[in-house]
């Protein structure tokens, strides 16, 4: 906490207290930002400033619009989000990275807030309550969240290999939703809910626990590739986390060859096929 400001009001503060409050962190992390430090400003959350706004306006009696906000509640959060920046050379380099949180009432993404913060920002994370409760953490809703900047953010070898998870995990969503009203799936059908059950468990991950790129590619070519898929749910993470042990141990040339050349090349890929194939024999006597 010794590089952290928080600017708090509680929900018993006057409706006045909790508008402000964001712009005063906002100002904070400007201030720190033309001193040629690099700032994170986390609005938790917009949905309340935008409640005590339109608590201001109602008593004001200014014209309410949807969901009775005023109607200029999008500039009131576009100016704020947007004095976010990277600045140049000349004014020291310095930075603002803005993260807002929004909540959503019963799931509802497409509701007045959400979607104007939406359409201000570079991308949404959507935490399921559901997939929360269902053990999945962190509970993302690979569906509904989007970046549009991440894959710049990306090395060249994680979009070989992750390209296609996105889609068969939304797929694999729509199928399980189907399959509890239906009486019977063909074998496609259930080879797909298999395999979107074991990428939905590799995807588990515990508090304060990251891994390093190269771990994430390994990991996330085993499921997608169907090794898991002759494995128990509950077998997954204790294979993947023997895996990524006997990858560092017996091939270290692997991560050698992802963290020089950014690519998943095709000795890359033999590498870990072998490694694959070792650990699920070693697995199969244990």
């Amino acid at each position: 906490m010794e590089y952290t400001i928080v600017v708090a009001e509680m929900a018993d503060s006057p409706a006045t207290l909790q508008y402000l409050a964001p712009y005063t962190g906002a100002a904070l992390a400007e201030y720190f930002m033309y001193r040629e430090r690099h700032t994170l400003i986390i609005y938790d959350d917009l949905s309340k400033q935008a409640q005590a706004y339109r608590q201001m306006s109602l008593l004001l009696r200014r014209p309410p619009g949807r969901e009775a906000y005023p109607g200029d509640v999008f500039y009131l959060h576009s100016r704020l989000l947007e004095r976010a920046a990277k600045l140049n050379s000349l004014l020291g380099e310095g930075s603002m990275t803005a993260l807002p949180i929004v909540e959503t009432q019963s799931g509802d993404v497409s509701a007045y807030i959400p979607t104007n913060v939406i359409s201000i920002t570079d991308g949404q994370i959507f935490l399921s309550a559901d997939l929360f409760n269902a053990g999945i953490r962190p509970a993302i809703n690979v569906g509904i969240s989007v970046s549009r900047v991440g894959s710049a953010a990306q090395i060249k070898a994680m979009k070989q290999v992750a390209g296609k998870s996105k889609l068969e995990l939304a797929q694999f969503a729509e199928l399980q939703a189907f399959a509890q009203f239906a009486s019977g799936l063909d074998k496609t059908s259930q080879n797909q809910l298999a395999r979107g059950r074991r990428l939905r468990e590799l995807l588990k991950q515990s508090q304060a626990n990251p891994l390093p790129v190269e771990e994430q590619i390994a990991t996330i070519y085993t499921g997608t590739r169907g090794y898991l898929d002759s494995l128990e749910i509950e077998q997954v993470n204790k294979f993947l986390d023997e895996l990524r042990k006997h990858l560092k141990d017996t091939k270290p040339q692997f991560q050698e060859i992802i963290s020089s050349s950014k690519k998943f090349t095709e000795q890359a890929e033999i590498l870990l096929k072998e490694a694959i194939q070792e650990q699920l024999e070693r697995f199969s006597l244990q």
